[in-house]
């Protein structure tokens, strides 16, 4: 008998300025764009059997919106960009919600300014990846998978 569970659906969030990636930064960032990025994530979810849909904005309550909506998926990957920093808006969010959230960073934060050493964001979320390029976004979306199946029962 096939499997009737429905396919996981997953939010992949990006905060400010990743809107530029393949622009801003190359040295840091890379020269992926983030059109790219959602393609390739995309592509892979449905390799994986998922269902990705995406978002980004540079404004912290439209990402509190999408976070709020996100109640209705599987899961998140979401790269707060510099909100992870600060924003206790986004944490509390993040936090409401019971949505398992894998937090990524294109670069290593811990390899950068001190105040980027410091994430609110992240007590809150089920991973956390960072310094791996744009290939974190991959694996942000397998680690959250991941949580999605452990957190199905099991017998069913």
């Amino acid at each position: 008998m096939p499997d009737s569970t429905p396919l996981p659906t997953v939010l992949l969030l990006n905060g400010p300025n990743l809107n530029l990636l393949g622009e801003r930064d190359p040295e840091q960032y890379g020269s992926t764009s983030l059109a790219d990025i959602e393609a390739g994530v995309t592509a892979l979810g449905k390799e994986l059997g998922a269902t990705v849909v995406c978002a980004q904005s540079n404004h912290e309550g439209d990402l509190v919106e999408h976070i709020h909506a996100a109640r209705d998926l599987d899961g998140i990957v979401f790269n707060p960009g510099a909100f992870a920093h600060y924003s206790i808006a986004l944490r509390d969010a993040v936090d409401a919600v019971d949505t398992p959230c894998v937090e990524v960073h294109i670069s290593n934060v811990y390899a950068r300014e001190p105040f980027r050493h410091r994430s609110v964001t992240a007590p809150v979320m089920q991973g956390y990846i960072a310094g791996c390029g744009v290939a974190g976004y991959e694996l942000g979306l397998r680690a959250v998978l991941r949580r999605i199946e452990e957190a199905r029962p099991t017998g069913s």
